[in-house]
């Protein structure tokens, strides 16, 4: 059997930022979460622990719009590990004004099952 492991996070599931000890049976299945405040502070820890993921916000080129930049977001959380790569691929976009909140600029992005977003309306200057 493993040795048991505990493992420090600070929660960002709420504003009450709980400082979480993970304890893992030194294989990385979780055993206990304990300091959390809420029912997303467990939530967080063992996902944390687990399989860390990120909403990720930039913000992406526009041609003929007010500005040259519109401001952009991830619709769901993508795995930690892939932020680098998806920014990378974000950077590549361009969209066209005029356009709308919500629209998807990149479906499926990088294959992670999660759309870029835009998170403004742009009108076209």
């Amino acid at each position: 059997m493993s040795e048991a492991h505990i493992t420090h996070y600070l929660c960002i599931g709420c504003p009450l930022g709980c400082r979480l000890e993970v304890e893992d049976n030194g294989a990385d299945d979780v055993v206990k979460v304990r300091g959390w405040g809420c029912k997303k502070g467990r939530a967080y820890g063992e996902e944390e622990h687990t399989d860390p993921r990120r909403v990720m916000a930039t913000s992406v080129r526009i041609r003929g719009g007010r500005w040259g930049r519109i401001p952009v977001k991830t619709s769901g959380s993508i795995p930690k590990a892939m932020v680098r790569e998806v920014a990378y691929a974000v950077r590549a976009i361009e969209v066209e004004a005029p356009i709308k909140i919500g629209t998807v600029v990149a479906a499926n992005i990088l294959g992670t099952g999660v759309d870029v977003i835009t998170t403004r309306d742009m009108e076209r200057a």
